[in-house]
């Protein structure tokens, strides 16, 4: 809604009949002059004006995976169903006018032959995810394991087949891919005369290339012509490349640098369908927000490109709000305040008047409606720092005994997920495991705990951490224990790392050693022990057979334990005397694994005080957290409400 102010003071840029008069120069961001120095030089970046970027989507993707694994017929409707909703419907059965909005039921009726697969879910006792017709929401987890993993074996045939590039992983089904690298060296390849300045250069190397050679589209894929606008509403709209060749405007060396890129994309995807059997459609321009944009021009097993001299007529007629992060509140804040509906409409406001409405930061929504993104396509880590495991109940939790049974679940996947990661790479191991609860509609908790190492990562082992943090949460056992109304929990693990094969330890930088520790990277690091009753003063390193793992803190918990048997729970320090009783964590036995990490633990703060520096009086300064004073906390000054078009968005 357009505030007061706007509705007493009349705007210059209100309504859409201003949109024919868009100043020339708009688009001139788009025909900037390519010379010596932008080829020669490595490339800029975002600013290179040989940019390109694609965005590859899988089509229909869950349906496809499906499909694949059921091994049926790709001409036969099929629908993926998550309870009663559709997540996926393949193409065929979109002829029958089945869509992601549509219930799996009323679907059915309009298909009588349609294949409808419900996702795979986990239920209480099964340890990996199962297919099951109706599976129930009160006792079933959603899976999406296996869309997981197909899309990592499609996301490897792209870096296989452009290991010169950068490629960042936008969903599950999507990905941008940086061709700029290839770009730069295909053209010094395939123009050799450009490699060398002319001697008779007049600007030496600011002087413009010379014209490219003109350009063959054919079988390369759907370029959009640059007089044929899309449609008004969006949608997608099919393409004939011949509508090429009678465009007024000539090749430049950015059309090249599509060229060289389509082909490389077209080799990618045809691999990715002969390999997999995924067919997908991409999208070439020359930043992310357009290709995201032209993906979608022609859909199904294509692959579309979007020249510069083509963007001006693709962008004015298309509603704005389809663009991302404007078909929100933002979006409708624009629609409002200057009675609009197009990119074009928009292109008469300025960036002056659009500052003074949405605040500094709206210079993005001017570059974007003008084509302009400077953002970068950057390879995400394979490795994230969390893994989460969570689950809306249709039916809150009233009692402590319900708990365990749907965190059972949770355990399940999280294993999966875990043991998957290893498989990839063995040293991966989190360092915390987390519970969340959501208590009631308004009140979110957390706890965690040190997720100890463990050789083999089962249910029994994540469920018993989780079975422990249940308890703390509701207070189980406990006198007037406050009443339970848990309608959300999730479960995960933070900090996940991954070790280095012959990681050195912190130790290894104060002493020397004639052998590194064969268990590798440590999360436990070996120390220097005094000496107990029948043992030395340091402990035997022995050779183990996974050697590529993470620090087997087992190994360690097991040669301290051993030493403290006799103590039946408890653990004497033999440098302060003080008893160290442990209870049991939930897993293993407390003899042993739940004890070594208390010595462990309580080791620590004795290692800190022998690694501090002097005081000055001959003594040893602790560092250990529990000696510190506590810091105080400075008073902070209230925060301010979100402002510009930040308010417009859902803080997460």
């Amino acid at each position: 809604m357009a505030n007061a102010e706007s509705s007493t003071r009349p705007s210059l840029w209100k309504g859409r009949s201003k949109a024919a008069a868009v100043p020339p120069d708009d688009f001139a961001d788009l025909n900037l002059p390519i010379t010596y120095r932008h080829l020669l030089s490595p490339p800029p970046g975002a600013r290179d004006p040989l940019r390109v970027v694609a965005l590859c989507d899988s089509d229909a993707f869950y349906a496809a995976c499906e499909q694949r694994r059921l091994a049926a017929d790709p001409a036969r409707p099929l629908v993926v169903r998550q309870w009663d909703a559709l997540i996926a419907v393949n193409y065929p059965a979109r002829t029958y006018g089945i869509s992601r909005m549509s219930k799996w039921r009323d679907a059915v009726k309009k298909c009588p032959e349609l294949l409808v697969v419900h996702v795979a879910t986990y239920k209480e006792g099964d340890a990996e995810p199962q297919y099951w017709d109706n599976p129930d929401t009160s006792t079933h987890k959603v899976s999406l394991d296996y869309y997981r993993r197909e899309s990592a074996k499609i996301i490897a045939i792209f870096k296989e087949g452009l290991p010169e590039g950068e490629i960042e992983k936008a969903s599950i089904d999507e990905a941008f891919i940086d061709f700029t690298n290839l770009v730069h060296t295909e053209i010094l390849e395939r123009f050799p005369h450009l490699k060398q300045l002319p001697p008779d250069a007049p600007h030496g190397l600011d002087t413009v290339l010379p014209p490219p050679p003109p350009i063959s589209w054919q079988n390369l894929g759907n370029v959009v012509p640059i007089h044929s606008p899309p449609p008004a509403d969006g949608g997608e709209q099919a393409a004939e490349v011949g509508d090429v060749d009678g465009d007024d405007a000539g090749p430049t060396w950015h059309d090249v640098a599509l060229s060289i890129a389509a082909e490389r994309m077209d080799k990618i995807r045809a691999d990715v369908r002969t390999r997999l059997g995924y067919t997908t459609s991409a999208g070439i321009a020359r930043n992310k927000f357009l290709a995201k944009l032209s993906a979608s021009y022609k859909k199904y097993d294509s692959q579309n490109i979007l020249r510069n001299a083509a963007i001006p007529n693709y962008l004015r007629p298309m509603p704005f709000q389809k663009i991302r992060f404007l078909g929100g509140k933002l979006g409708q804040a624009l629609a409002d305040q200057y009675d609009v509906s197009t990119v074009g409409d928009l292109l008469t406001i300025s960036l002056e008047e659009l500052q003074s409405k949405f605040g500094e930061s709206s210079i993005w929504v001017y570059e974007v409606l003008r084509g302009i993104d400077r953002s970068d396509v950057k390879e995400k880590p394979t490795l994230t720092k969390s893994m989460m495991a969570s689950k809306n109940l249709p039916q809150a939790i009233t009692k402590a005994s319900e708990g365990p049974p749907r965190l059972r679940i949770l355990a399940a996947e999280l294993a999966l997920r875990l043991n998957d990661a290893r498989s990839a790479s063995p040293a991966v191991w989190p360092k915390t495991i987390m519970l969340h609860v959501k208590h009631g509609y308004d009140t979110s908790r957390s706890k965690q705990v040190p997720f100890p190492f463990t050789r083999n990562v089962t249910v029994d082992v994540i469920a018993g951490f989780a079975d422990k943090l249940w308890k703390e949460f509701v207070g189980a056992g406990r006198d007037g224990a406050p009443p339970i109304k848990v309608t959300h929990i999730g479960l995960g693990f933070t900090g996940l790392e991954e070790g280095e094969n012959g990681q050195k330890s912190i130790e290894g930088f104060f002493r020397s050693s004639s052998k590194p520790p064969s268990w590798g990277p440590s999360v436990y690091p070996k120390r220097k022990r005094e000496p107990t009753p029948g043992g030395s003063a340091h402990e035997p390193e022995t050779e183990t057979e996974d050697t590529t793992s993470v620090a087997t803190a087992p190994v360690a918990m097991r040669d301290a334990a051993a030493s403290s048997d006799k103590d039946n729970g408890a653990y004497v320090c033999p440098r302060c005397h003080r008893r160290i009783d442990t209870e049991p964590a939930g897993v293993g036995d407390p003899s042993s694994e739940a004890l070594a990490r208390a010595r462990l633990e309580h080791e620590d703060f004795h290692f800190a005080e022998d690694l501090a520096k002097d005081d000055g009086g001959g003594g040893l300064r602790p560092t250990s957290p529990r000696s510190r004073p506590a810091k105080r906390k400075k008073a902070g000054r209230p925060k301010k409400g979100e402002e510009g078009i930040a308010k417009f968005f859902t803080r997460t």
